[in-house]
């Protein structure tokens, strides 16, 4: 039986890159809220445990996004299928990514997917061509994780 995961990735500002995330790639933003609102009443979270982002509750240093089509966890609002967990820790991106994330474009759409990207806050690293094979994007989260656009 295959396993179930998801991509953790280590960042400053979790809720703001799981913002930038979900409209790239035009997911949700998980919701704990109800989770955590049980969690508190029943004296099982303490309050610095929590932080506000939008008008949502989530877990101190954790935003997560899930692909809209996959099923989810009604009561914790967590995903069980395409899912981005975003974690903060105290020290900077010091080198390149092993892992990153590519988004494509429909046939064609690759300028207009660039320029959406750019206008979520992402910046253009450098073009890869490929001759007939086509081209794509290296570039920057606002964060300054690599990804390619293709």
């Amino acid at each position: 039986m295959a396993l179930s995961w998801k991509l953790v990735i280590d960042c400053a500002d979790a809720p703001a890159l799981a913002d930038f995330w979900a409209a790239a790639l035009e997911y949700e933003v998980e919701d704990p809220g109800p989770l955590i609102a049980d969690l508190l009443a029943a004296g099982r979270l303490p309050k610095e445990a929590v932080t506000e982002h939008r008008g949502r509750s989530l877990f101190r240093g954790y935003a997560a996004v899930r692909h809209p089509e996959d099923p989810f966890d009604p009561t914790s609002g967590v995903g069980r299928g395409r899912r981005l967990l975003f974690q903060e820790v105290p020290e900077p991106k010091t080198g390149k990514n092993r892992l990153h994330i590519d988004v494509h474009s429909e046939p064609g759409g690759l300028d207009a997917l660039v320029a959406r990207l750019e206008g979520l806050g992402a910046t253009r690293v450098h073009e890869v061509d490929q001759g007939p094979a086509g081209h794509w994007w290296v570039m920057r989260d606002p964060e300054g994780n690599e990804f390619c656009a293709a």
